[in-house]
């Protein structure tokens, strides 16, 4: 670190950590929420319909780039304003992003209502769909659809560095669905096969809490945005496509890499290797849910010095993330025998194997939080592109030949995998070589204006 370089602690790891404890918090409820609802869904319901309802639970992993990248440009514009409640530019931001969303979520209802029309859904979804699946499906991705543009209220929380604001509205969905379900299974509804519809409509209502937490944080900017979406002539958006084409082929390779397991297992595997996949994510999901929380928050810090011209490493932050994913990964992986037994009762049991892959594939998730947050300017987001294309092929044929093998472990495996090889690896690099140019720029620049001023 020379004496340009900014300390990512300075302030910064406060909202890290702050986030890092509001998401300990959340996760631990909705954790216990979580495992009671599985265990009502289990017991109630039965094992395909847990199956199902993990499988479908799974589409907006599948579907990030359904923001078309526009996160990045609204997370970048806010954070690097000084006076964001008045600035233009971030107006106008937000007026641009939801133009996009509503074009975005407007065309998935379409294509969700036609696959439903023609029943599609269990050829694309595998075995893993329940008689009656298909309309399930369908209401799932509609309801997707809707929220789309409502989800712009997350990307200036994060922006305005409230991510443990953002992180904190999270707790309102385990206690809704557990209700929902708890009081199908009461009242012995046969409403087995729509269950998962019940956590679209609760994702549903933590955008709309956090868009209206976002509309008195920015006040008036939001309510003018909205009145001047349809004033396309008078009021004109942004340039977005600089930032938001490589942030969209990245959303689109991630999960198409590492959100298909339940997908490749339906098709390949047995129920049981997917009902096991679904109990061993749900557990794991909540350290990753947490790694995935902390690690956004650097993204509006890392903005902020680059707006400032400080430069900030993240070599330090990736080694704390990294020991960080092994601890917690490797406790959780102590404690799932009692876990899975809760919630199971013995139909379903998670293999050594299985655990010891999560336990690495949480630690390396933790890893590239870090170096991905610094790489979120135009430059470190088109590096990503060809690593995040080639992500797609690693990780699906390893995924699907380890299947056999090493039944519900294998996509996670393959995952582990391709995670060091094509972000951690590459993203290393990319900023160690970038760190240095930035630091012989800025030692260069004082000599150059000393220089200027002379000649004048």
């Amino acid at each position: 670190m020379t004496k340009t370089d900014t300390p990512v602690r300075s302030g910064g790891m406060r909202q890290v950590g702050s986030t890092a404890m509001i998401k300990i918090f959340v996760m631990g409820l909705s954790g216990v929420l979580g495992i009671l609802t599985s265990r009502v869904i289990l017991q109630s319901f039965g094992t395909e319909a847990y199956a199902q309802y993990g499988l479908l639970s799974s589409f907006p992993t599948l579907l990030p780039f359904a923001d078309l990248g526009i996160a990045a440009v609204v997370i970048n514009e806010v954070a690097g304003s000084r006076s964001p409640r008045t600035d233009d530019v971030v107006r106008r931001t937000i007026v641009t992003a939801l133009r996009i969303l509503m074009v975005s979520g407007g065309i998935m209802i379409v294509v969700a209502t036609v696959i439903t029309v023609f029943g599609w859904w269990p050829t694309l979804l595998g075995s893993g769909l329940m008689p009656g699946g298909n309309l399930t499906a369908g209401l799932c991705l509609v309801i997707f659809g809707i929220a789309v543009p409502l989800t712009v209220g997350q990307r200036i929380l994060v922006g305005l560095k409230k991510t443990n604001v953002q992180v904190a509205s999270q707790a309102i969905v385990a206690p809704f669905m557990l209700l929902v379900i708890g009081a199908l299974a009461l009242l012995m509804i046969p409403a087995g096969t729509f269950l998962s519809v019940v956590s679209y409509i609760g994702n549903a209502l933590l955008s709309v809490l956090c868009l209206w937490i976002a509309a008195r944080a920015l006040s008036p900017q939001i309510g003018q945005a909205f009145r001047l979406i349809f004033r396309v002539r008078a009021y004109r958006g942004v340039a977005v496509l600089g930032l938001a084409w490589p942030m969209l082929v990245q959303t689109l390779a991630q999960p198409i890499a590492f959100q298909t397991d339940r997908i490749l297992l339906s098709h390949v595997g047995t129920s049981q290797d997917l009902a096991e996949y679904n109990l061993s994510s749900q557990l794991f999901g909540l350290v990753l849910q947490t790694i995935a929380a902390a690690g956004v928050a650097l993204w509006p810090i890392y903005a902020g010095h680059r707006a400032a011209g400080r430069i900030a490493s993240p070599t330090k932050p990736t080694f704390w993330f990294l020991g960080g994913g092994l601890v917690v990964g490797g406790a959780l992986a102590l404690l799932s025998p009692w876990l899975v037994h809760f919630i199971a009762g013995g139909r379903i049991q998670l293999s050594p194997i299985l655990l010891v892959s999560f336990v690495a594939y949480v630690a390396l998730q933790a890893a590239k939080y870090p170096i991905g947050m610094y790489m979120t300017d135009k430059a470190g987001l088109k590096f990503q592109v060809v690593p995040s294309l080639a992500m797609i092929p690693l990780n699906l044929g390893v995924s699907w030949l380890l299947i056999a093998p090493f039944g519900a472990a294998g996509p996670i495996i393959g995952s582990a995998l391709t995670v060091l090889l094509l972000q951690i690896i590459p993203n290393l690099w990319y900023v160690s070589k970038d760190l240095a140019r930035r630091r012989v720029e800025q030692r260069a620049a004082p000599a150059d204006e000393t220089s200027e001023a002379a000649t004048r």
